[in-house]
């Protein structure tokens, strides 16, 4: 696995390495604490990579935000960081940073200073940067008839040639992956805890191996389920993808709302939908009147228009919903 010295950098000032549970003897650069540094870095036209070379205090010497004796220690642990490096590689993990060419172009564009400095994943990386993917997300609980919805509007996706990015959670979001994949089809998955056992598990080995899904987090591969993590993951679904679908959502809380709202409100990337037919439900209504769009429900040969309608159509077509 090769892993640039930009990227070694980064990891030194914003990883635990081997163990997040690990107490750590010197506290990790924050994400902010490390884009302000990043900003700096680039004003003075250097590299996270300089920081590897003597001229280290030099840079430093002119940014009295972090203490320099910190700065120190975290970049002193080489011999850590290439024990964890050489252990993801025995797992078929990899690793890129925003200075790589692999780091996925959208999450600059359209995240800009919220995009994650370090992303770690297994499977094909180019994947990535594939345009065409539809986000597909939705609670953990529910039933089986939106189940088999999911995994049918899945399958579409794949007999068309488009990409499903979904979070990997229970429910809707493996359904999603499922019925694509089940379909010949490449899946996306955007993880925000243990990426590691993930890319252990049996029934994803294969497709890993034939290229047909990729499975990326900006946590660090060992790293337990936290709400917090989970609510950034959102944004890095819809950040991967060029139209969203909402199966299902509670109002005014959870994730997927949070997420969602977070998109049509701030982010405006890209058309989201919800669920056009079915139960209705009061989340879906009210991300209607938020601006999302009913889901057109187009057959395989038409299924690409999805990424060119617009995101406003009419909300008043509740009777689609039945």
């Amino acid at each position: 696995m090769f892993v640039s010295d930009n990227t070694k950098a980064i990891l030194l000032l914003t990883d635990s390495l081997k163990n997040p549970r690990d107490e750590n003897k010197v506290k990790l650069l924050t994400p902010k604490e490390y884009h302000q540094f990043a900003v700096y870095l680039h004003s003075i036209r250097k590299q996270p990579e300089d920081l590897l070379t003597s001229d280290l205090d030099n840079i430093l010497k002119d940014y009295p935000k972090l203490e320099r004796v910190r700065i120190h220690r975290l970049l002193d642990r080489g011999f850590l960081l290439s024990q964890t490096l050489d252990y993801w590689y025995t797992r078929n993990l990899w690793v890129v940073s925003r200075a790589d060419k692999n780091y996925p172009r959208r999450f600059k564009s359209r995240l800009a200073e919220n995009a994650p400095p370090v992303l770690y994943g297994c499977g094909d990386v180019g994947l990535l940067n594939r345009a065409g993917g539809l986000a597909i997300v939705g609670s953990r609980d529910i039933d089986d008839d939106l189940i088999n919805y999911t995994m049918q509007v899945a399958c579409l996706a794949a007999q068309a040639g488009c990409m499903v990015v979904s979070g990997g959670a229970k429910g809707a979001d493996q359904a999603a992956m499922r019925g694509a994949l089940d379909a010949g089809g490449v899946v996306c998955g955007v993880l925000a805890d243990n990426l590691e056992r993930a890319a252990l598990n049996a029934e994803n080995r294969l497709v890993l191996q034939e290229d047909r899904l990729v499975l990326v987090s900006a946590c660090h591969p060992k790293s337990r389920f936290l709400v917090g993590n989970a609510m950034q993951r959102n944004k890095y679904i819809y950040a991967l993808s060029d139209a969203g679908l909402v199966i299902n959502s509670d109002f005014n809380k959870g994730g997927t709302w949070a997420g969602v709202v977070e998109q049509l409100d701030k982010y405006q990337n890209i058309p989201i939908y919800v669920r056009s037919t079915g139960m209705r439900t009061k989340g879906l209504d009210a991300l209607l009147a938020k601006g999302a769009s009913l889901w057109p429900n187009l057959g395989v040969n038409h299924f690409l228009d999805i990424f060119h309608l617009s995101s406003r159509q009419n909300v008043g077509n509740l009777e689609l919903f039945s």
